[in-house]
């Protein structure tokens, strides 16, 4: 299950990062920084589970910035002009 997790957390890293870095508009980078929080998520439970405080706290912050992400590019209107 551990080993599952860990091929989640790196496959939905990696499709975030191709996501963003393609700039294909509001919408698509909301929905990577969604998919960002799926990997950060699961990288706080395998922290977890294999006791790795390092990789555990990276990712809670990496949570809270994904957060962020997620309600400036899908939560947030954006103003004209």
């Amino acid at each position: 299950m551990l080993e599952m997790l860990e091929w989640i957390a790196m496959g939905t890293g990696i499709c975030a990062a191709i996501m963003i870095s393609a700039d294909l508009g509001r919408k698509i980078t909301g929905t990577a920084f969604v998919i960002f929080a799926v990997s950060s998520t699961a990288w706080v439970a395998i922290g977890v589970a294999e006791n790795e405080p390092p990789l555990l706290y990276q990712n809670l912050v990496l949570t809270v910035i994904n957060c962020i992400g997620i309600y400036r590019w899908l939560i947030l209107k954006k103003e004209a002009g």
